[in-house]
């Protein structure tokens, strides 16, 4: 079986080596190789005339041959030589990469997160302990192709006047609604409501309707446990401009400003957020009716305030930047004027 197999392997490497000598001394007399000689030409010849050329072996798949001679009875030394492969390639072991663990969390983290990027992982990785840098990160990242591509264009304004800007907590809450469905199909209509400063969720309710006294339900169970806001932000919703709603707002002073019809990103806060709501949760979940989407969103609201990290704060979450917001706010009682200065974030 063994000698078969050598002399099978020497006649075909003798017959490639023939071949190739005869090409090589027609080329050197300045004739064309025929069409017969170009069909019947070894996979590695490489020509400039008109012949297909296919990428070299690589030492991997030599290896590979040779584990097969082996496993055949020959002797590695032979099979190295039929191959073509140096005995020093044949004994070389690859080493196990050392950030195997660290690629193995990226990608977890990327599957937990499916729309954010490098920095973001980075983020959340140091939060947990770990000692990395950032371009290691970015690397890793890029040779995983955990890269994505953003989704749709980026909105052009037109010059209009865009409504105001938060400047501390409970100075501008923005509210809108987001769309789902249960397994069933039943539509889900989902209210958020977030402060535009700490970027704090301050309420998701889940029905399949919403009439503006639910709405106007939703305000009053928050206001009464944070208190109102000077101003609250949303589109032109028949649920929002509703004529009752308008009344209690008015009554607890909390000024409305409306985005213009068709600009939805003149509510720029929403749109972030309902971006990574839907990122994060929504697609991540199947709800099999309102109650149990409620109690899944319920409990993504607190890991989003308490645990998740955003960018635009500095990677702290809301709940540390709101915290930090009140102590600004408490410094110039301790006689420091300058400490309630605080810049807003952006969106995003």
């Amino acid at each position: 079986m063994q000698h078969r197999v050598v002399l099978r392997l020497e006649k075909e490497i003798r017959r490639y080596q023939r071949r190739r000598s005869q090409t090589t001394s027609s080329a050197g007399e300045g004739k064309r190789p025929s069409p017969a000689d170009r069909r019947s030409a070894a996979p590695g010849d490489r020509r400039d005339e008109g012949c297909h050329r296919k990428k070299a072996v690589t030492p991997t798949q030599k290896r590979a041959v040779v584990r097969q001679l082996v496993a055949a009875h020959i002797k590695p030394e032979r099979a190295c030589v039929l191959v073509g492969l140096a005995k020093s390639s044949w004994h070389y072991l690859a080493k196990p990469r050392q950030d195997s663990e660290l690629r193995q969390q990226i990608h977890d983290l990327a599957r937990r997160y499916p729309r954010r990027g490098y920095r973001f992982i980075h983020a959340l990785l140091v939060r947990a302990g770990a000692i990395i840098n950032k371009k290691k990160v970015r690397r890793i990242w890029r040779e995983e192709g955990l890269a994505i591509k953003p989704k749709g264009s980026r909105k052009i304004r037109t010059g209009a006047t865009i409504p105001m800007q938060a400047e501390y907590a409970n100075h501008v809450w923005t509210y809108d609604f987001i769309f789902d469905q249960t397994l069933e199909g039943t539509t889900l209509k989902i209210l958020t409501l977030t402060d535009e400063f700490t970027r704090q969720s301050l309420a998701l309710q889940v029905a399949t309707s919403f009439t503006s006294k639910e709405v106007r339900g939703v305000l009053q169970d928050v206001v009464a446990g944070r208190g109102a806001p000077d101003f609250i932000r949303s589109d032109n919703g028949s649920e929002f401009i509703a004529r009752e709603l308008g009344i209690w707002l008015a009554v607890q002073d909390i000024g409305t400003r409306f985005i213009e019809p068709g600009k939805p990103w003149q509510n720029g806060f929403a749109e972030s957020f309902h971006s990574r709501l839907r990122a994060e949760c929504l697609n991540q979940e199947v709800f099999y009716s309102a109650k149990h989407a409620q109690v899944l969103l319920d409990d993504w609201r607190a890991f989003y305030n308490a645990r998740r990290p955003h960018s635009s704060l500095g990677y702290r979450t809301p709940d540390e930047f709101a915290e930090q917001a009140r102590g600004r706010q408490a410094a110039p009682l301790c006689g420091d004027n300058t400490a309630n200065v605080a810049v807003s974030p952006s969106p995003g």
